[in-house]
């Protein structure tokens, strides 16, 4: 067991790592009265296709499939995991990202019994050719009712406009098409390759005995040999979107829309990539940020309201950002959004904003550190792209105005953009 000390966040971390390639981690959270654990697997909606780990042949399974398995992991012989959980007071649940699924639940109490049924459950799949059929029917019922969401809809057409061929395009759930040809070898093909504990961790926070904790993950581990590294396989994607707008009518009131930039600059060097994404933080901020007077004049037009947001996602093999929320007149944002940005760029960006902007983002980190949930999942998502999560507040403060003069320059380039709109049904 090794013990980390932040003494920048006075932050206590310990690790333990084993012979099969399972890490587990513990942020001790001295005090606190919730507990959050995680099992998570680096296995997303994206990795559809990969080299079988047994005959080095290359597999195609159908899109949806991590979803699917997820929501069969819960399902035993005996009945539900969510009634063992309840017993002893837990509240637990699980996600399927692009990249990641993470199996978890939160306590107040009988943490370690809790944790028990979290190490058994994700590590016993139980899969018949009879539940999996029935489950296709839940799984399409959930599909029809996201794309009926129209904050789902605008989001992923979003993401068929910007991208030609990376399967982060396509909806995390797979199509109603797509589930249907899963079938109950499939699912065990892709639990037995991303399921391995070298391509696995356990993250644990809050005010528990991590001795404890790494000496259960020890005795109830199932798999002891450690496998080699997994290959994804992901289509070659050109720089270009793949079209500039994609419009839908819905139920609603007022029209949503997102506003999309393709990023370029990835598989970078995980410092490269921590780099590059508070650098675009503080960028968005500066640009877009409620502080703002882009954001106000805009508000005061009535072209924008209280859920005009945006977020950046920084992966290896796909980066973009989006902006956006609800407008009467869409278009008019988008220009103004465009006019903006090259505004900026030509007059370069102030050092008082950067200086806020940066604030800003490293307070919105730091909070963070004070809900033992959305740190641990942070805490993943991090450690699954090779980043340190402790390291961010470090990175922030060596961000130079210099850098983001740069990053400004190379990104938020009009023919990189697109958008998405969701309009009322007249």
């Amino acid at each position: 067991m090794e013990r980390i000390y932040d003494d920048v966040l006075h932050e206590e971390v310990y690790v333990n790592s084993y012979t099969n390639g399972l890490k587990a981690f513990v942020i001790k959270k001295k005090n606190f009265s919730k507990a959050f654990a995680g099992y998570a697997t680096k296995y997303g909606s994206v990795d559809s296709k990969f080299i079988h780990p047994k005959t080095n042949e290359i597999v195609e399974v159908p899109d949806g499939i991590a979803h699917f398995l997820e929501h069969k992991l819960f399902e035993e012989q005996e009945g539900n995991v969510f009634d063992r959980f309840a017993k002893f007071g837990a509240m637990a649940n699980a996600f399927t990202s692009f990249k990641e699924t993470v199996y978890y639940f939160i306590s107040t109490q009988n943490f370690y019994e809790n944790f028990e049924i979290l190490l058994d459950f994700v590590q016993n799949p139980y899969f018949t050719e009879q539940n999996v059929e029935k489950e296709k029917g839940i799984i399409a019922q959930e599909i029809r009712m996201y794309q009926d969401n129209p904050n789902w809809r605008v989001y992923f057409n979003l993401l068929n406009a910007l991208y030609v061929e990376h399967p982060v395009k396509i909806d995390i759930a797979g199509t109603l098409d797509s589930i249907q040809k899963i079938t109950k070898d499939d699912l065990y093909l892709c639990y037995n390759t991303f399921y391995h504990p070298s391509n696995m961790i356990v993250v644990v926070c809050g005010d528990v005995d991590p001795q404890k904790v790494f000496d259960m993950v020890e005795k109830m581990e199932k798999t002891k040999e450690y496998q080699s590294l997994i290959e994804r396989i992901y289509p070659e994607e050109p720089d270009r979107v793949n079209q500039k707008r994609i419009e839908v009518k819905q139920s609603i009131s007022t029209p949503i829309f997102y506003i999309g930039f393709k990023d370029h600059l990835n598989d970078l060097p995980p410092y490269d990539m921590i780099m590059k994404d508070i650098e675009t933080q503080i960028l968005a901020e500066m640009l877009f940020g409620k502080s703002t007077d882009f954001y106000e004049q805009l508000y005061k037009e009535g072209l924008i309201n209280q859920s005009f947001g945006f977020e950046y996602n920084c992966e290896p093999d796909y980066s973009f950002f989006m902006i956006g929320g609800e407008s009467k007149d869409p278009d008019q944002v988008y220009q103004r959004v465009l006019e903006h940005i090259e505004n900026v760029k030509n007059n370069g960006i102030e050092k008082n904003e950067f200086e806020r902007a940066k604030k800003v983002v490293l307070g919105n980190h730091l909070r963070k550190f004070d809900n033992p949930e959305k740190l641990s999942v942070e805490f993943i998502y991090s450690y699954f792209k090779g980043i340190n999560i402790f390291e961010y507040v470090k990175e922030i403060n060596s961000v130079s105005y210099e850098s983001c003069q740069n990053r400004l320059k190379s990104f938020f380039e009009e023919d990189k953009s697109c958008i998405s709109i969701v309009w009322p049904i007249q």
